[in-house]
C-alpha cells in the first residue's frame, strides 16, 4: 500500500483556501489543522469530545489527554496543543452551540460525531476535489512529523508526540527531499 503524500505548505494553503468557502469553514479548517498541527490520527480526531479539548472555563486545553480507547493500539497519550492550534480550535468553538462535555468536538452536518471511516472519506474527497494526488487522512500526520524533523527535533521526541511506540515507525513518516540533502552536505 502506498504511503500518504506529505503535503507542501503551498498545498496545505490551497486546502485551507478551498475549505474557507465551505458551509462549515471553521470546522473544516480546525479538523485539517488538528491533523497538521497536532499530529492526531483521523480516528483520534473523530473520537474527540468537548471535555477532551475544552477547559471548564471555555478555553482550549494546552494538552489533550487521549484515553486508551481513543488511540490506536489502546495506549493512552497526551497531545500537546500549540498556541496556533489552540487559536484555531477556539475559533471553531465559537460556532458550537452544544457545549455538553460528552458531545463530539467535531460534528457532521446533522450534528452527530464523525466516525473514523467517515472522516477518512472526508479527507480523501477533499484532496481529490482540490486535485492533490496521494493525499489522505494520514497526510497531516506525515506533515506534522516531517516538519518537526526538518526543524531538528529528535526522533525519540517525534515518536512520543506521534504516539508511536517504536522510532522505526516514526522514521517511516519522515520525508527527505533533494533540498534537505543539499543543505546537509553544506554543513560539512
Amino acid at each position: 500500500m502506498a504511503q500518504a503524500k506529505t503535503l507542501t505548505q503551498e498545498e496545505l494553503d490551497r486546502v485551507l483556501e478551498h475549505v474557507s468557502k465551505k458551509k462549515y469553514a471553521l470546522r473544516d479548517r480546525a479538523i485539517i489543522l488538528t491533523s497538521f498541527l497536532g499530529g492526531l490520527r483521523v480516528a483520534e480526531i473523530a473520537a474527540l469530545r468537548m471535555v477532551d479539548v475544552v477547559n471548564p472555563d471555555g478555553t482550549i486545553k494546552n494538552e489533550i489527554r487521549l484515553s486508551a480507547a481513543q488511540t490506536k493500539g489502546n495506549h493512552p497519550r497526551t497531545v500537546f496543543v500549540s498556541q496556533k492550534l489552540r487559536g484555531e480550535l477556539a475559533n471553531y468553538l465559537t460556532t458550537r452551540h452544544i457545549q455538553i462535555p460528552e458531545a463530539p468536538f467535531f460534528h457532521t452536518d446533522n450534528r452527530l460525531g464523525f466516525t473514523a471511516n467517515g472522516l477518512c472519506v472526508w479527507f480523501h474527497t477533499l484532496y481529490k476535489t482540490i486535485g492533490i494526488a496521494g493525499g489522505s487522512s494520514h497526510s497531516g500526520r506525515k506533515f506534522f512529523i516531517t516538519s518537526l524533523a526538518n526543524k531538528g527535533i529528535g526522533v525519540r521526541i517525534l515518536a512520543s508526540l506521534a504516539g508511536h511506540r517504536s522510532i522505526a515507525v516514526t522514521q517511516r513518516y519522515i520525508d527527505v527531499n533533494d533540498e534537505q540533502k543539499r543543505n546537509a552536505v553544506e554543513l560539512i
